[in-house]
This record gives structure tokens, sequence and C-alpha cells, in this order.
């Protein structure tokens, strides 16, 4: 496959510099749907949070209590993906002629600083905990509002999964990830609020804390690759790029060659950057035709993508 920049020939004849440009694009997803599932998910969160702080006072127990700290997590980092989901849908401007999508690499950076000084808070309380006293422990109030949690939190992440496919939001995306996260904490918090019932051992209740803190950590670094990319403007995955070769394939008796292939992504749009060359003989309406094709089909295999073609009857000398 082509690597952005470079170009390919399809062997019908010359190339050189010429006139011409098409540019296509756009979403056909709603905007309302995204933000709404985002608001839905900052209510879920915040009551959780109330539910967790109560329970993590009335059982005294760290777990708990680091399931609260990250819920606070989730309460700030949740507005930030409902601003920025928001603020990625506003239109083009003259300042801000690529979109506003790159807002959502700014929230996945927000969420992922916010879980950061969550699992030291966490990590603090828990080695604390296990170098001072051992505090008794109700094992009943963390369990019952743990598996509430846990129910909760998995309903949530399932459908801001599917959103945040439909939409190719990065901050639904990122929000999808933590919710998910928070199902697998449940999961460990009950694991140790059950162990320190059997054997009586409130040790165990700090150990899952500690755990959970290093976890929270793995996925604020991946949220922080994530957003990374995005700045830096990496081309598109390997498998979207060869969608985009193969739709070039399907028009190449139409075009004599195609190259500077460029993509890159902000928020849920792509960007898709080519030049064709044509036989010089050929109609500009012609020309015009075949890239608007080229750029629907284009679209249609990647959806949410703004496509720019620049047409010319021959590869320009590259600089």
């Amino acid at each position: 496959m082509p690597s952005p920049g470079s170009h390919a020939n399809y062997g019908h004849g010359p190339d050189g510099p010429g006139p011409g440009e098409a540019s296509r694009g756009g979403h056909d997803h709603s905007a309302v749907a995204a933000s709404r599932i985002a608001a839905l998910s900052l209510a879920v969160t915040a009551g959780l949070l109330v539910l967790k702080l109560g329970a993590a006072i009335a059982s005294n127990s760290v777990a708990v209590l680091s399931d609260a700290v990250d819920s606070g997590a989730d309460l700030v980092g949740g507005m930030a993906a409902l601003l920025s989901v928001r603020i990625s849908r506003w239109p083009a401007d003259p300042q801000h002629p690529y979109g506003h999508g790159k807002v959502e690499a700014v929230s996945a950076s927000v969420a992922a600083a916010i879980i950061a000084i969550g699992g030291i808070v966490v990590t603090v309380q828990a080695v604390r905990r296990l170098l001072g006293d051992e505090p008794e422990i109700d094992v009943g109030i963390g369990l019952a509002v743990m598996v509430i949690a846990a129910g909760a939190n998995l309903v949530m992440s399932r459908l801001m999964k599917r959103e945040a496919e439909l939409s190719g939001s990065m901050a639904l995306t990122a929000e999808a990830t933590h919710l998910l996260t928070n199902v697998v904490q449940a999961g460990a918090i009950i694991a140790g609020l059950l162990l320190v019932l059997i054997t009586d051992e409130p040790a165990f209740d700090a150990i899952v804390a500690l755990v959970l803190a290093g976890y929270m950590a793995w996925t604020a670094v991946g949220l922080v690759r994530s957003a990374l990319s995005e700045v830096m403007d990496e081309a598109l995955p390997e498998d979207e790029q060869a969608a985009i070769v193969a739709v070039l394939d399907l028009h190449k008796d139409e075009i004599l060659s195609y190259h500077r292939l460029r993509t890159r992504r902000a928020g849920a749009t792509r960007h898709v950057d080519m030049h064709l060359a044509f036989e010089p003989g050929r109609t500009i309406e012609d020309v015009h035709q075949v890239a608007d094709h080229i750029s629907d089909d284009i679209q249609q295999a990647l959806p949410g993508s703004v496509v720019v073609i620049h047409t010319e009857p021959e590869h320009p000398v590259e600089d």
C-alpha cells in the first residue's frame, strides 16, 4: 500500500502539472444523539459518585473510596467529553478551515490527566492504610453499592461504545473505554471485599485499591497515546488507507495515476487529500465527474470523511 506522499501509476500515459480541484465530504450522523448519550453518562456518573462516597464513609473501605475518587474523575472527564462532542460538530469557519474536531483530543487528554490524579490519590490512601491501623470494614454496604455501580457502568459502556462507533467520536470512544474499566474496577473491589469477609483480613481491601490505582495509570497512558496520535496528524490506520486505495483501484481505467495521498483524522472527521492525473485531452467536466465519483466512493467506504482531490493532466515534478 502506498504511504502518504507516495504515488501510484497505472501505466496509461505521461504525467505533469495542471489545474483543478474537487472537494467533497461531511458527516451524516446526528450530533444530537452523541450529545445525549454523553449527557446521560454524566448524570449516571454523578449519581454513582454520591452513592459511592456515602458507601465509602459508611463501610470504611479504601477500595470503595478509590472507586468514588474515580467517579469524580469520570464526572470531570464526562463534562469535558460532552463539551468537546458539541464543539467538534461546529462547522468549519475562516479561522478553523478544517473544523473543530481536534478538540476531542484535548478532551481525551483531560480524561487521562484526571484518571492519573485519581490513581495517585488512591495509592496514597491505600499505602497509609497498609502502614497504619486497619479499621473494621462493613463489607455488606460496600458489596451492595459496588454491584449496583458495576451494572450501571456496564450498560452505559455498551451504549457509549455503540454511539462512538456510529459517530466516530474520539471523545465518546475514550469515555466508553473508561466506563468499561469502571466495570473491571467494581469487579475487583467486589472480589476484595469478599476476601475480607472470608478471611477477616482488612489488608485485602487496601491491596485491591493499589491494583486499581495501577490499572488507572495504564488506562491514562493509553488515552494519552491516542490523543497524541491525533494531535500529531498521524495517518489513518492501514485498513482505512487500504480502503482508499481499493477505491482508486476500482477507477484505475478512468485515471492515469494518483500520488501525494495524504490522510489524517480530526475528531470524528477523516481528511483525505490526493492528486489524480488524467489524459491531457479530457474535458474539465469529464475529469471532475470522475473525481466526484471517486470522492463519493471513498465517503461510502469511510463515512464522515472530507475528500479533497486535485486534478491534473500529468504528475508534477516532485519538490
